[in-house]
């Protein structure tokens, strides 16, 4: 597995040490507030155990399973909610916790539904983003890292399922997964 990396983008000490930082900060803006934060799984889980565990203020947690790109590697563009949260969303403050942000279709669908559902705020929280595969303009209020437009594994981030389990993030060789 680890000899399908190219290149190791993130140790387990940068992420960690990052994660604190965006904790802190998401713990002093929700002070007081009791947010609903919603994972957006699968790629999400474990940055969210890890975030969540930095947040120093009541909170309740969630889930969904929110697809726009089948079993490939690029996006479809047709999202489908796969798993829907159970919590009650009218009147709450949201924090949607998401692994990478890239075409951003999949997020601007998913905002547009809770904010609908009658959320009183929505904030995006995303360990990644991928600037240059933009296809619709999304906010972040709490970011991670910005990265190059390549395929990214591990923490959570899989390709066909696999990679999830490693503790740092890697570009996978192009040749792994058949791509340039």
């Amino acid at each position: 597995m680890k000899n399908d990396i190219q290149e190791v983008l993130f140790s387990e000490e940068q992420l960690r040490a990052k994660v604190a930082e965006m904790g802190a900060q998401i713990t002093k803006d929700y002070e007081g507030k009791n947010p609903l934060i919603v994972s957006v799984l699968k790629g999400s889980y474990v940055f969210m155990a890890d975030l969540t565990r930095q947040i120093d203020t009541k909170c309740n947690i969630d889930f969904m399973v929110v697809s726009s790109y089948g079993n490939g590697t690029k996006t479809t563009g047709e999202v489908q909610i796969i798993k829907d949260i159970e919590s009650q969303i009218e009147g709450r403050d949201l924090l949607i916790v998401e692994d990478i942000l890239d075409s951003g279709v999949t997020l601007s669908y998913l905002m547009k539904i809770l904010k609908a559902r009658g959320a009183n705020s929505i904030r995006l929280c995303t360990l990644l983003s991928k600037p240059e595969r933009r296809k619709v303009d999304v906010h972040i209020d709490y970011l991670g890292f910005e990265i190059p437009d390549e395929f990214v594994v591990g923490y959570g981030l899989d390709y066909a399922e696999c990679y999830r389990n490693l503790p740092y993030i890697g570009i996978l060789k192009p040749s792994v997964y058949g791509g340039k």
